[in-house]
């Protein structure tokens, strides 16, 4: 049984797997190729690309986008090393035109992310909504990464942002889902008056039982880059967390079973054969 697709705004996305294009090196150098084979095997329909921070020529004059065949995959172009919204805004116009002028339908929107510190780079939320409004306005389809914290979500929501990517833990830090109650609430909270709105679980996956957390929970989908392409084999990494996403949902859907305290017979107890009595 296939997954159905995911709808922000009006994009309809097949995969719910969001891969970043960062960080696969070889000799310190941008490894392009094997980026190629960990996105086939994760197969995923929309990449992120760090406007501001991404090198997209490589010593060689190679370009990271000349890897990505534009025709297959939608590009989210994100403001990731941006530390003001004005950075940031600046960076979003960027990655439209550059976008706009190579006919990709990412053009239209933004994976806003404007970071408080370089030490934590967790998100500073009166930034993130400052550049958010002015995009808004703007008209770009609006994805904003956020703290897990239902209130800053809510207040993102209500601007008009087409989705809210509250994060796992810290970028890059490969711990999971630290704070899987306040997921809950923020997952409830956003979609208690409109189900079908999309939250996505964004940054601190470390390997694929961390993208199934994510999905048990609720979650419509998971963008990560640092557990693909910080693992000793990217593409055998890609694949697990494809089938580990597709687990979670399902298993979402399916409804666990209860915690219990105490055990509970897979068999019942009545008609079971009776004990021997001693003579």
């Amino acid at each position: 049984m296939e997954i159905p697709p995911l709808k922000i705004a009006d994009f309809v996305i097949g995969s719910r797997l969001f891969v970043g294009t960062g960080k696969y090196l070889r000799d310190g150098e941008p490894d392009y190729e094997l980026m190629q084979r960990a996105l086939t095997a994760s197969g995923c329909q929309v990449v992120t690309v760090a406007v501001r921070r991404e090198r997209l020529y490589d010593k060689q004059g190679r370009s990271l986008l000349d890897f990505l065949d534009l025709t297959r995959y939608t590009i989210l172009p994100n403001t990731a090393g941006c530390f003001t919204a004005e950075d940031a805004i600046r960076s979003a116009r960027l990655g439209r035109e550059l976008l706009e002028g190579l006919g990709n339908p990412g053009a239209r929107w933004v994976k806003l992310e404007v970071l408080g510190d370089k030490k934590t780079l967790l998100p500073d939320p009166v930034e993130t909504i400052r550049a958010a409004q002015t995009l808004l306005q703007e008209g770009f389809i609006v994805l904003a990464y956020a703290n897990d914290d239902p209130i800053l979500c809510q207040r993102l929501k209500a601007a008009g942002c087409a989705s809210v990517m509250p994060l796992g833990s810290p970028i890059g830090c490969g711990q999971g889902v630290l704070n899987p109650n306040n997921i809950r609430i923020i997952l409830e909270q956003l979609k208690e008056d409109d189900p079908d709105y999309p939250v996505i679980v964004d940054a601190g996956v470390g390997t694929a039982s961390d993208v199934t957390i994510a999905m048990e929970l609720g979650a419509d989908g998971v963008l990560l880059n640092t557990g693909i392409a910080g693992a000793r084999d990217p593409v055998m990494m890609a694949r697990a967390m494809r089938h580990a996403l597709e687990a979670g949902y399902w298993a979402f859907r399916a409804g666990r079973i209860p915690r219990k305290l105490y055990a509970s017979a897979s068999s019942p107890m009545e008609g079971r054969i009776a004990p021997t009595v001693a003579r």
